[in-house]
């Protein structure tokens, strides 16, 4: 039952936090995000899963109850984690717990509605992670797309409204093709639920019959492409990039934490739980070289579009668009460090991601500017928050003892030495002269904007950013180190999720 309580300790928390006074909340949901937090820090020491949770896996902290038996298919409360879902949970509850923290300085209006969501959202993001029933799954997969709405449709700029409703409609548009796909597949399917582990053992196993006089195969594929276009546009990757940069401008701080951070993730791990774990080989394969393509553009335009900004907010938006690249790429490879490297991507990402967010609001907090023309000479007057800031931006060049190193070499390595990906070396090349883009605009910025002789075209005071804000920074800074100098943290539990999906597409041999 203890996934059952992270998400009714943050529900419960959430109704909690919406009805305190606005004066405790900040703090109050702060201290109620820390009990998920150190229950899935307490999972992760406890876990003793094995294997791939859709491929018959011993599931950590399962649990299944019948709820509703829909005409012949059942639905079931059904979660479970494996080795993929489990550093994702962990991810969530820890980056609410610093996202929450640093609220305090920007949020000074509806307090206890803002905290609230920010909880209701966390309960959903974990139910993303661990439902193995589809019905359930979608529930919460939709669940978390109202909060994010309003978070950024009130406390967001002043082009919330435009960024709240381009946020909703691309994202709900998505999620029904995606649904429809999904259910047309079940249909042809000889199933009895809608247990994700049942599905995937049916598809793997001789796949639909058909349906609506469309035989088997070509549904199949179709709905593989329906679901890859869905889910894409949640990562997001190029084409389907343009609601993010202005989700993350108008959304205020802390909301862009948890969308780059974990929000983006759940595209990212519903590619690799449904594209890449259910549908047999022969069914990716027609798509890998236009999939492995659209990565390679997405690094190299989401870098290239970072490099034309001033905008500090749209520089690290668009950045995702590369980074989300390089998760595409891991996954196509199908190799294990490929597919392993883009989970731990993932996870990384969301860690530098949040940092950089978080410190790009706390310079906006003292200066009310984001833009980098405006601006020069930071480091003089917010040493630490710079220095932090800085920090990050090598992790997102890929230093290596910084996680970002450690997964963009995982993903290399496991493309370059892809069998499905026809000619792997030459997308990998393609895809690793994005960190030289990425070094370009991190750069620019950074000289621009924090050294040099102290320039302020707006009129307010700098001075060192306070404790509460700077705290969050610390512990971001040491998790990307950590993860950086010892990868085998979380590196060896994915990768034994992983092998099972790479067996059952190589008939027993990885």
């Amino acid at each position: 039952m203890m996934i059952e309580a992270l998400i009714g300790v943050a529900l419960l928390g959430a109704l909690v936090t919406f009805l305190a006074p606005n004066r405790i909340a900040g703090k109050l949901a702060f201290a109620i995000s820390l009990v998920p937090a150190a229950l899935s820090l307490w999972m992760f020491t406890a876990f003793d899963g094995s294997g791939n949770a859709l491929l018959d896996g011993e599931l950590a902290f399962e649990s299944q109850l019948e709820w509703i038996q829909l005409a012949d298919y059942s639905i079931s409360w059904f979660v479970g984690l494996d080795g993929i879902s489990l550093p994702l949970v962990v991810l969530t509850t820890v980056l609410t717990s610093l996202a929450i923290m640093s609220s305090w300085t920007p949020i000074d209006e509806r307090e206890s509605q803002f905290y609230g969501l920010v909880l209701f959202i966390e309960a959903n993001l974990i139910g993303v992670f661990t439902a193995l029933d589809f019905f359930v799954w979608f529930i919460f997969w939709e669940a978390v797309l109202i909060p994010m709405y309003l978070l950024i449709g009130i406390w967001g700029g002043p082009r919330r409204k435009y960024a709240a409703i381009k946020f909703f409609v691309y994202t709900n548009v998505a999620s029904l093709v995606m649904f429809g796909a999904f259910i047309a597949l079940v249909f042809g399917l000889d199933v009895s639920s809608f247990a994700l582990p049942e599905i995937t053992d049916a598809m793997l196993n001789g796949g639909p019959d058909g349906f609506l006089g469309v035989d088997g195969t070509t549904l199949a594929s179709v709905v593989f492409v329906a679901m890859f276009l869905g889910f894409a546009v949640k990562v997001p990757i190029v084409p389907f990039h343009t609601w993010l940069p202005d989700a993350h401008v108008e959304a205020p701080t802390p909301a862009s934490v948890l969308l780059a951070g974990v929000l983006l993730k759940m595209g990212t791990y519903a590619l690799l739980r449904f594209n890449f774990t259910m549908f047999p080989t022969e069914i990716i394969e027609p798509f890998v070289i236009p999939i492995a393509t659209i990565a390679v553009i997405s690094v190299i335009y989401g870098a290239m579009l970072a490099l034309a900004q001033t905008d500090l907010k749209r520089i690290v938006a668009y950045s995702s668009v590369s980074s989300m690249g390089y998760v595409i790429l891991g996954l196509i490879a199908f190799t294990q460090f490929g597919v392993g490297g883009a989970t731990f991507q993932m996870v990384s990402h969301g860690l530098i991601s949040g940092l950089m967010f978080m410190a790009v609001g706390v310079i906006y907090n003292a200066t009310h500017t984001r833009m980098v023309t405006d601006m020069s000479g930071m480091a003089d007057r917010m040493p630490v928050a710079v220095g932090i800031l800085i920090a990050g931006a090598f992790g997102y060049m890929g230093l290596p003892l910084m996680s970002g190193f450690a997964a963009e070499y995982f993903i290399f390595f496991g493309a370059f030495g892809s069998d499905l990906l026809t000619y792997a070396p030459i997308f990998t090349a393609l895809a690793m002269f994005g960190i030289v883009i990425v070094a370009g605009y991190l750069l620019f910025a950074l000289q621009r904007a924090v050294f040099g002789p102290y320039h302020l075209e707006t009129d307010y005071e700098v001075s060192r950013a306070p404790l509460h804000d700077v705290a969050p920074m610390f512990v971001l800074l040491g998790l990307i180190i950590a993860l950086g100098v010892a990868p085998d943290l979380i590196f060896e539990m994915i990768t034994d999720a992983v092998d099972p999906l790479l067996e059952s597409a190589t008939g027993g041999e990885l």
